[in-house]
């Protein structure tokens, strides 16, 4: 049978290892690749302007590259459930292919579109590419629970073995005989939105330090790639969280949009290595792919994974509720120049260093504010190009030490933590300029300048920047007993011990911890 059939990008905006769009072109005689822009996802009260920037930059690029191939991106506005429907009709489809997502809300999307296609006649295929592995079959081979510990992990995906070797990009020997039918008024009805349209300040917008789009992330990975003494002795926990230009790949929110096969990363990695002493996981570039398998496997095997209640793996927290600090946390007015610095260049450039995570999740959470790492969550949904829920719910439950992480009493330092690696403040200054002319000695901690230092600097503490929020050193003490009693409590209450029943190491090996060793032998 010859079909007419529809390509569903959704996250993976790429050709390149494209299993779902190959079996589209399959037995074809018309493709519609299509993107929709569905309100459940795309709400701008949860999109902040630099990941729709970001979109728009990877949709201009797919549809550069469809062209290429004869063919177009047609981008719809409104819910799947009812754009289906209406374009099965008018198209006249037999054939629905789309990349496997595992959130919760693509998962229950997925089935009422698959109910309505059969509803129609058409057939639909999907396949696994966003994910090294198919996770359903990492769950079966743990007695069907997700692995707690990245140790657990590491043994179940050994007896895999390695991920499936990517597919190269459609040619155009493979859409030889597929047309994709296109009107007068395809860019009136079908175009790319403009950032103006799903976003209305886009005046705040600052430099786009990285551009969306397929062609921008395999240049990137060819640039990487290369570096291949870096690529070798890269350790996660090694890099800085306050360098003035990204110290690690920045290919994160590629591969969050799938601009960047994951796959084509691993293998990239694999030949790299081929012959040469490297780095291994959990702190190599391999490791880090297998984090992120980690947690998008316990997305999928734990309810409720990005809630503490009703999560089986996550500690009850009795966490504060303070509007004030948490607007004084997200916009950047803390009191503390190192938080204050790394929330500025979240919100600035949509990216920050994965220590620089670490530092103003632990402040946000049991270190100074007390403020439920759900919070944070919202906060890093929005501003972060490389949000991922799966990634997202776990770094944040993991930084709190509500799970995975239970080293609890190790508690990060919003004045000691940013010096190990930028004793002048260099990053600070490029990030609130107002503390430019504060000297190295006060930059981290500018209210204890002499009031004439101050006078000096142009920047008054209490008038032009805001006194500490908090007294790190009186309330991370008081917030570390709080969290033992939680703990405690935990480990008394059958239902909120999730470690026995489950297996769950008190331990889990983790770059934190790793971090933390070689600073106490300093």
């Amino acid at each position: 049978m010859v079909h007419t059939c529809i390509h569903w990008f959704r996250k993976g905006l790429r050709l390149h290892d494209n299993p779902a769009l190959m079996a589209a072109l399959r037995d074809c005689k018309e493709l519609y690749p299509v993107f929709i822009l569905d309100p459940y996802l795309h709400d701008n009260t949860s999109v902040g302007i630099n990941r729709w920037r970001f979109l728009i930059g990877a949709l201009k690029d797919l549809d550069g590259s469809l062209r290429k191939l004869n063919s177009r991106l047609f981008v719809v506005r409104g819910k799947p459930e009812d754009v289906f429907p209406k374009l099965f009709n008018k198209w006249k489809v037999t054939k629905l292919t789309y990349e496997y997502d595992t959130e919760p809300y693509s998962l229950s999307r997925d089935k009422t579109v698959t109910t309505l296609a059969k509803e129609h006649g058409v057939e639909v295929i999907y396949k696994i590419s966003h994910t090294l592995y198919d996770i359903d079959r990492i769950i079966e081979e743990n007695s069907g629970k997700a692995p707690l510990t990245y140790n657990r992990m590491q043994a179940i995906v050994k007896t895999l073995g390695p991920p499936k070797k990517p597919i190269p990009a459609p040619t155009m020997e493979d859409v030889k005989d597929v047309k994709t039918p296109c009107s007068e008024n395809h860019e009136k009805q079908y175009g790319i939105p403009l950032l103006e349209e799903l976003c209305q300040d886009t005046a705040a917008l600052g430099e786009e330090k990285f551009p969306g789009g397929e062609e921008e992330a395999l240049r990137r990975l060819d640039e990487h790639m290369k570096r291949t003494g870096w690529v070798c002795s890269f350790e996660k926990p090694q890099t800085s969280p306050n360098s003035l230009t990204p110290s690690t790949t920045v290919l994160s929110p590629y591969v969050t949009f799938g601009c960047l096969s994951a796959r084509t990363f691993w293998w990239r990695l694999t030949d790299v290595y081929r012959g040469k002493k490297h780095s291994d996981p959990p702190v190599s570039l391999h490791g880090q792919l297998l984090w992120r398998e980690f947690f998008y496997t316990a997305s999928v095997g734990i309810p409720n994974f990005n809630k503490m209640e009703g999560n089986s793996v996550c500690t009850q927290v009795d966490w504060d509720t303070n509007p004030e600090y948490l607007a004084a946390w997200t916009e950047a007015r803390t009191g503390f120049p190192f938080i204050d610095a790394i929330m500025t260049q979240l919100r600035q450039e949509g990216w920050i260093h994965h220590l620089a995570r670490h530092a103003v999740a632990c402040f946000l959470t049991r270190g100074d504010l007390w403020i439920s790492w759900e919070e944070g969550q919202k906060v890093f949904e929005e501003l972060l190009l490389d949000g991922d829920w799966a990634l997202n719910a776990g770094n944040w439950m993991w930084l709190s030490a509500s799970a995975f992480f239970h080293q609890f009493f190790r508690v990060y330092s919003p004045v000691a933590f940013g010096k190990k690696t930028d004793k002048n403040g260099d990053y600070i200054k490029k990030y609130l300029p107002l503390l430019k002319k504060f000297p190295a000695a006060y930059i981290y901690e500018p209210w204890k300048a002499p009031r004439s230092v101050q006078q000096a600097a142009g920047c008054i503490v209490g008038k032009d920047y805001p006194h500490p929020i908090v007294q790190h050193e009186v309330i991370s003490k008081k917030n570390i007993q709080r969290m033992k009693l939680a703990y405690a409590k935990r480990s008394t209450d059958p239902a909120e011990s999730p470690t026995k029943k489950q297996g769950v190491k008190r331990k889990a090996p983790s770059v934190i911890d790793m971090l933390t060793k070689k600073e106490r032998k300093k």
